[in-house]
């Protein structure tokens, strides 16, 4: 059975991670998004929080038992509930960390998994393609198997940086030798890699992302995650469509809570706008829509952590995340009248932000 009620170990990281999100990430989201730039304090006191560490054994450098994608959920959903820049800055390291834990061959464990708890080093997966027709199952990026281990080339979009320190990708390409779409560790100083200039879009004004290419980059066999076995993209695909979810309800939690406190507080011909029956629907509405995406969220992740298949939750859980997190969102602008077209209230940068869930996959990972 699956239970609603998180441990007392869960429960203690969502009210730490909350109140984080709330008085750091929250108060500084409107003046990062301005400055297209997250702070050093904040970046600092978020690798203080160890959720990444969290999700490692003791052996490899962390502090936790094992892996939990429901553990991992249920921190999205607060860190998407503070600034979406922030929380995927704050998460992109797990999309390295999850997948090693996971399927990582002894010696890429001993390797990687110690740096993630060094202040300097940063990771993130390279996943989209710049193409009308990306498909994770049909990637145009190659791996070609050599004598001394693979030649890689391809161009990825949408790839998180943190300046010009440190930094492992986790590249993913379709192995040549078996057909199959695989994982590849690259460090970003190697020979042939190209981060192009930081990308722009509609939202997300703080995050780095750029596009980066990948020019016949030489790798030896053992950058191959999992080694000749390689790894089940599908559960990987999963776990991402987890995380995203969880930001996605994080951000629709925000919207909706803004929305109905401003609703109470504005009002029109003598009482608040909340008692308006149309305010009223629509405030019911969003809250329905939260409760269900956290749900569905939920059961998907229960599933990973089970080893049962979750492909179908976990499908669902980010379908419908994607389309009724960019309706909330927009109902909390319209609840807010002419202030929610204003740059200084945040749902004004919540509907733009909303808008990437459903425009790009594998943005975070659990």
């Amino acid at each position: 059975m699956i239970s609603f009620q998180p441990t007392e170990e869960q429960q203690m990281i969502m009210d730490t991670v909350r109140s984080f999100a709330l008085e750091q990430m929250r108060e500084q989201g409107h003046e990062a998004e301005e400055s297209r730039t997250l702070s050093t304090s904040l970046l600092a006191s978020a690798k203080e929080l160890g959720l990444i560490p969290a999700n490692i054994p003791e052996q490899y450098g962390g502090f936790g038992e094992g892996h939990s994608a429901l553990t991992g959920t249920l921190f999205a959903e607060e860190l998407g509930y503070g600034d979406l820049s922030a929380a995927l800055h704050i998460l992109s390291p797990a999309s390295v960390a999850t997948p090693l834990v996971a399927f990582g061959t002894e010696e890429q464990k001993q390797t990687y998994l110690p740096k993630f708890a060094e202040d300097s080093f940063f990771a993130s997966a390279a996943l989209v393609e710049p193409t009308w027709n990306f498909d994770p199952a049909e990637l145009k990026t190659t791996a070609q198997k050599t004598e001394n281990g693979y030649v890689i080339s391809g161009q990825k979009s949408h790839v998180i940086t943190d300046g010009e320190g440190e930094q492992l990708f986790l590249l993913y390409a379709r192995d040549e030798e078996t057909g199959t779409t695989q994982a590849f560790l690259v460090e970003r100083t190697a020979e042939g890699v190209t981060v192009g200039e930081r990308e722009r879009g509609m939202g997300l004004g703080a995050l780095r992302y750029h596009t980066v290419t990948f020019d016949e980059v030489e790798v030896p066999a053992a950058a191959k995650l999992g080694g000749d076995g390689g790894v089940d993209v599908t559960k990987l695909l999963n776990y991402a469509r987890v995380g995203t979810a969880a930001l996605a309800t994080g951000l629709a939690k925000a919207s909706y809570e803004y929305a109905q406190e401003y609703a109470k507080n504005r009002e029109a011909f003598g009482k608040p706008v909340a008692q308006f029956q149309s305010i009223a629907f629509m405030l019911a509405e969003m809250r329905i829509a939260v409760e269900s995406m956290r749900l569905l969220t939920w059961e998907a992740a229960w599933k990973l952590d089970q080893n049962e298949d979750a492909t179908q939750a976990a499908v669902l859980a980010k379908q419908y995340a994607d389309e009724y997190v960019l309706q909330v969102a927009d109902r909390a602008v319209q609840i807010l009248g002419g202030h929610g077209y204003i740059r200084e209230y945040p749902v004004e940068r919540w509907l733009r932000e909303a808008r990437v869930f459903g425009a790009v996959e594998g943005l975070a990972m659990v």
